[in-house]
C-alpha cells in the first residue's frame, strides 16, 4: 500500500532548527501528494502486523528506486546467510568513514532488532530514515552523519509466532519474531566472546566507522511502570574513566532527553523494574521495595560500547503500552538523541581527539549494584487478580487484569555500579600466539604485535591461580569460569618467557586501555576467562598465561 504525501515544515525558524540541529517529524498531508513514498509494513496494517525481513528490504528498495539520497550496505551475514542491511544518511551524502571525518560531524550508529521479537525500533528506524531524508528545508542531517541498521537480527525476526509464545509480556503485534538468533544465542549478550556472525560483522563496523554515539533500540517487559520508554548509559564504571564520554552521557545528554520527551507527551526515566516482582512478590502488590537497572558487564553492546569510550545509549520502549505508541516513543526518542548529539557535536569531538592521550591509573574490572541509591518517585500500574486462568489482555499473565489507574511511590532507583576489583593499569599484557584469541582481541580494536624479544628489560607481573569456580549450568553455550590468586609485585627483571617468538604483546593505552583489561584480566568478571577462552591454562597453583608489563 502507497501513500502520497508531502512534508509540512515545523513551527520553527529554520535557523533555530540549523543551530540546535534539531529534528523535525515529517507530517502527512493528502491534499498536496508530490511523491509516493514507500512504508513501514507497521503503518501499512495500521500498527496491527510488523515488517518481515521481506517487507523491511522492499522498503530499503524502495527507497534505492526513488533515487533516495542514501548510501546503502551490508555491515554482514547472519548465520542463515541473510544479508544485514544498513542505510547512511546524511547532508551531503557520504559513503566511507574517511568522507564522514572530513565533514567534521559526529557519527551516529543505530542498531534495531537485535532481539527479534522487540519489533518497534525496526519500524521506527526506517520511519525516521524516510523522514529526514525526504523532509525539506534545513534538519539533523545536515548536522550528523546516521548510520542506521534497521534489522541486527534478521534470522530471528523470521521465527515468526504468537507473541504469547514468543513475546509473552508484550502488547502486541500478534505475530512477532523471537529473541535469539539462527544460532539461539542472544546477540544482546554476545559482544565480548564474539561467536556469532552477527556481532563479528558489528565489532567490524565499530571499528571502521568508530561512531561517537551508539543506540540500541529494544523493548523492555516485565513491570508495569508508568514510563513510555526507559533508557540507560553503560552500566559499567570503566566507562566512567577520565577522557570518556561516560559522564557526558549520563548527566548531560540522558537528562535533556528526559526533559525534551516530556514536552512530546512521553514520560521517560532510567531503565530499571521493581524488585523481582515476579519471584519473591506478588505482582499485584502495590509495595515496592526499589526501582533496580540491569548487569553492568560488557556482554551486553551498550555497556560494551561505552568501555570503547564514547557515548552509548540504550533504548527500551514500554512493552505493555499498544504498539503504535511504542513505535511513536522510539521514533521520538531517537530523534532527540540525533538532535542532542547536533548540539554536543564540540564536546564529542573534544572526546575523540583525546581519548587516546589519556589513561586512568586504575581501572574496574568486577563491579556491585549502587550502595548509594537516589530516591525518586516511580509510577505504576495497579493490577487486579481475576480469579480466571484465562489471559484476558494481550501482555498481561494469567489470572491478573490491568486497570490503567496509576499511583506513584517514593522508592530507591538503583540506577549504576560502583567497582568492587581494581587493578593497577599495565602498558600491555604479553600472552601466547594463540590465533583465536589474537582475531578476537583485534577484532575488538585492539592493538596486537609479535613479541620477539626475550631480554627485553622491564617491569613484569605474573598472576598464580588460587581458586577456579565454574558454573553449574551453561549461559549461551558456555559455563561461566570464575578465577581468583595474585600478581607479584612488577619487578624489573628479563620478561619471564621462554620462547618469545611465540607471544605476542597487546597494547593496554590510551582509550582501548580500558577495553584490554577487561577482555585479558584474569578475575575480570567478563573477559576471555569468564568466557572459557583460557580453560586449559587454568589450574590452581599454577601461573596464568597473561602476564602483565609496566614501562
Amino acid at each position: 500500500m502507497k501513500q502520497e504525501f508531502t512534508l509540512i515544515k515545523c513551527g520553527v525558524a529554520a535557523a533555530t532548527i540549523a543551530s540546535l540541529g534539531i529534528a523535525c517529524a515529517a507530517r502527512i498531508d493528502p491534499s498536496r501528494p508530490i511523491y509516493p513514498m514507500p512504508q513501514t509494513r507497521a503503518e501499512a496494517t495500521d500498527y496491527n502486523q510488523t515488517s518481515s525481513y521481506g517487507d523491511v528490504t522492499a522498503f530499503i528498495n524502495g527507497l534505492r528506486s526513488r533515487n533516495a539520497p542514501l548510501a546503502f550496505g551490508v555491515i554482514g551475514k547472519t548465520t542463515d546467510g541473510r544479508d544485514i542491511p544498513y542505510l547512511i544518511a546524511s547532508r551531503p551524502l557520504v559513503t566511507t568513514p574517511e568522507q564522514a571525518r572530513e565533514l567534521g560531524r559526529p557519527i551516529v550508529y543505530v542498531n534495531a532488532n537485535i532481539h527479534a521479537g522487540e519489533v518497534e525500533g525496526k519500524e521506527a528506524l526506517l520511519a525516521l530514515v524516510r523522514d529526514l531524508t525526504y523532509q525539506r528545508g534545513p534538519n539533523v542531517l545536515d548536522s550528523l552523519v546516521l548510520i542506521a541498521v534497521p534489522i541486527y537480527n534478521a534470522d530471528g525476526n523470521e521465527k515468526f509466532a504468537d507473541q504469547a509464545i514468543n513475546r509473552t509480556e508484550q502488547n502486541g503485534p500478534t505475530l512477532v519474531g523471537r529473541r535469539p538468533n539462527g544460532q539461539d544465542l542472544d546477540l544482546n549478550r554476545d559482544y565480548v566472546k564474539a561467536e556469532a556472525p552477527e556481532t563479528r560483522a558489528a565489532l567490524a563496523m565499530f571499528n571502521k566507522w568508530d561512531p561517537d554515539v551508539y543506540v540500541d533500540l529494544h523493548t523492555t517487559d516485565g513491570s508495569f511502570h508508568g514510563f513510555a520508554l526507559t533508557y540507560s548509559p553503560s552500566l559499567n564504571p570503566a566507562s566512567y574513566a577520565p577522557g570518556f564520554a561516560g559522564d557526558l552521557t549520563r548527566d548531560a545528554i540522558l537528562p535533556e532527553l528526559r526533559a525534551r520527551m516530556h514536552t512530546r507527551g512521553f514520560e521517560v526515566f532510567d531503565y530499571g523494574n521493581f524488585d523481582s516482582i515476579y519471584e519473591e512478590r506478588d505482582i499485584t502488590d502495590t509495595v515496592k521495595r526499589g526501582w533496580y537497572t540491569y548487569e553492568h558487564k560488557p556482554r551486553y553492546g551498550t555497556n560494551y560500547y561505552g568501555l570503547r569510550g564514547r557515548v552509548s545509549i540504550l533504548s527500551e520502549a514500554y512493552s505493555h503500552d499498544p504498539f503504535k505508541r511504542r513505535v511513536a516513543s522510539t521514533y521520538a526518542f531517537v530523534q532527540e538523541i540525533l538532535s542532542a548529539t547536533a548540539r554536543h557535536a564540540a564536546e564529542l569531538e573534544r572526546i575523540r581527539s583525546t581519548a587516546n592521550t589519556v589513561q586512568e591509573a586504575d581501572v574496574p574490572i568486577r563491579s556491585r549494584l549502587t550502595t548509594k541509591p537516589f530516591d525518586a518517585p516511580i509510577p505504576f500500574e495497579i493490577l487486579r487478580h481475576t480469579g480466571d486462568s484465562t489471559r484476558m489482555q494481550a501482555g498481561v499473565p494469567k489470572g491478573v487484569r490491568r486497570t490503567g489507574r496509576f499511583v506513584t511511590q517514593v522508592m530507591p532507583v538503583y540506577d549504576r555500579f560502583e567497582p568492587s576489583l581494581t587493578i593497577r593499569h599495565p602498558d600491555a599484557y604479553l600472552l601466547p600466539n594463540d590465533s583465536t584469541i589474537v582475531a578476537l582481541l583485534r577484532l575488538h580494536g585492539l592493538t596486537v604485535a609479535p613479541f620477539s624479544s626475550p631480554s627485553t628489560t622491564g617491569r613484569a607481573s605474573v598472576f598464580t591461580v588460587d581458586s577456579i569456580i565454574t558454573a553449574p549450568r551453561a549461559f549461551q553455550g558456555h559455563r561461566e569460569t570464575r578465577v581468583s590468586g595474585r600478581w607479584s609485585t612488577p619487578a624489573a627483571s628479563d620478561i619471564p618467557v621462554a620462547n618469545a617468538n611465540g607471544y605476542v604483546i597487546v597494547s593496554a593505552a590510551g582509550r582501548f586501555s580500558p577495553l584490554a583489561a577487561y577482555l585479558l584480566e584474569p578475575e575480570s568478571d567478563d573477559g576471555l576467562v569468564d568466557w572459557n577462552f583460557y580453560d586449559a591454562a587454568l589450574k590452581a597453583g599454577k601461573t596464568f598465561p597473561v602476564i602483565r608489563l609496566y614501562k
